[in-house]
């Protein structure tokens, strides 16, 4: 595999406008996350945004950035386009979509998303950790993930799933694309159950595609409120 890294960035987000700048020890919590993903070592690392300022932030500490049109619906929508630029010629057959609101995220997590891409028949790889918080078994704002014992995703909900005994999984929105599913996903029109649960990944499942999970200690840390980026302004002491 030839992966790189695409981490899409837009100043305009609805629960926390301008997080990817918002400063967490002193240094913008977009570069956070470049730092960390470069730090995985797994292939070079762009920031996808449409914003000058947050691309100014990423290049002034050392990364790249690559501006993108401001209408996308998505942030694969988003990477597709930055793929495109970066690069034309098809060198890099794995796309990895890096959230851009994961700044205490480790390197070596990042890398764990292209385990399920060593099977052939899989098309998209993402992550998965087990739910240890009982409040967060029935919170619609956490994604389960319902999968195999060999990591074959069947269904991704808000919803508790499934019933029964058992560990229940948090899904971490990372994914590691096949270049050319990442191409077919982008024509394709938001689906039924996409549109229900407001899950995107549902699309990739609804049109026929193979998504393998890998299963991680952790959840990383998301920032999209007020009350996370103070957590993650502490995890930085």
């Amino acid at each position: 595999m030839r992966p790189v890294i695409l981490i899409p960035s837009r100043f305009a987000a609805t629960r926390l406008p301008g997080k990817p700048l918002a400063a967490i020890a002193g240094v913008p919590m977009i570069v956070h996350v470049w730092q960390r993903a470069a730090a995985a070592n797994i292939g070079p690392v762009w920031v996808a945004t449409d914003t000058e300022s947050i691309a100014d932030a990423v290049e002034s500490a050392g990364g790249k950035a690559v501006m993108t049109r401001p209408d996308h619906a998505s942030g694969s929508d988003r990477i597709f386009e930055a793929l495109s630029i970066v690069d034309p010629a098809g060198k890099h057959d794995v796309v990895i979509n890096l959230q851009g609101d994961m700044p205490t995220i480790e390197p070596a997590i990042i890398g764990r998303v292209l385990e399920p891409l060593k099977n052939p028949a899989v098309d998209i790889g993402t992550l998965a950790a087990v739910i240890r918080e009982e409040g967060e078994k029935t919170d619609p704002a956490v994604v389960k993930a319902v999968f195999t014992a060999d990591g074959r995703a069947l269904y991704f909900t808000r919803a508790t799933a499934p019933t029964g005994n058992g560990p229940l999984y948090h899904h971490i929105g990372i994914y590691a694309w096949r270049r050319e599913m990442l191409q077919r996903f982008v024509t394709l029109l938001p689906s039924p159950l996409e549109l229900r649960e407001k899950l995107e990944q549902l699309r990739a499942l609804e049109a026929g595609m193979q998504m393998g999970v890998a299963v991680v200690d952790t959840v990383p840390l998301g920032v999209d409120t007020p009350e996370t980026l103070e957590k993650a302004r502490k995890a930085y002491g």
